[in-house]
């Protein structure tokens, strides 16, 4: 398989995947690249049991964690900038919005928080997320569902 093309062909899938869980577009670069140098060396062990977008997403997901075993202490996301075609307004809501659910999805427990990320951040499909999860599509879709309302649910009574 050839490597280059698989990183053309993936970087970005991986890139935001890693960014959606680590939320610190630093640490999703150097995971990203660390992914795709780890699957240059494990090729070989690819059995095809999924695509090879979930395996590297796996790969990913698995250093990532590693990283995070390996430093004592989680960092805080970095400000974002503001989209400057909004009115200040706007962008004030936005960001309280976004930083609500942020603080509601971080609160959901699992496999709800992973379901909701992997489709909203990682832009993973369905089946894509049943194969990480090694569950049906139609639990992957069910739970996405249900950590959708939970957010609503929370949203609106707070």
């Amino acid at each position: 398989m050839d490597i280059e093309k698989l990183y053309l062909d993936y970087f970005s899938v991986v890139y935001k995947y890693v960014l959606s869980i680590s939320r610190d577009p630093l640490t999703a670069e150097e995971i990203t690249q660390e992914t795709f140098f780890k699957a240059m060396k494990k090729i070989d062990s690819f059995r095809g049991d999924c695509s090879i977008k979930v395996w590297l997403c796996q790969v990913a997901k698995n250093l990532y964690y590693d990283d995070l075993k390996k430093q004592s202490r989680f960092e805080e996301m970095p400000e974002e900038y503001v989209d400057e075609s909004l009115s200040v307004e706007e962008a004030m809501v936005r960001d309280v919005d976004r930083k609500l659910i942020n603080k509601i999805l971080h609160s959901l427990k699992e496999p709800y928080k992973e379901v909701f990320t992997l489709r909203t951040y990682g832009e993973l499909s369905f089946s894509e997320i049943a194969e990480l999860f090694k569950k049906t599509t139609s639990w992957a879709r069910v739970t996405y569902h249900r950590a959708r309302m939970m957010i609503k649910e929370e949203m609106d009574n707070g």
